[in-house]
């Protein structure tokens, strides 16, 4: 092989790989994993209250209390938070 192609070949194989390496981080990385997390965990936050403070105040509508499991009450009843559903 002559010295031209050589460096052509030696040239094509450092770009594949600086593309591979970007391609495999961006997907991969952790700023994709992050992305995904972060609206995951921004819908868990937004069904649940983060700060549990002051007092209870269990939602008592009939189309509500329709759909409790009797422990769900029961807690409710005690003015704990709930636990299960």
């Amino acid at each position: 092989m002559n010295p031209t192609r050589k460096g052509l070949l030696a040239g094509a194989l450092a770009g594949a790989l600086v593309a591979g390496g970007t391609v495999g981080a961006s997907a991969f990385g952790a700023g994709s994993s992050s992305n995904s997390s972060s609206k995951s965990n921004a819908a868990a936050a937004a069904a649940q209250p983060s700060v549990r403070s002051g007092t209870f105040k269990p939602i008592e509508a009939k189309s509500h209390e329709a759909n409790e499991s009797a422990q769900r009450e029961a807690q409710e009843d005690a003015g704990q938070f709930p636990t299960v559903p």
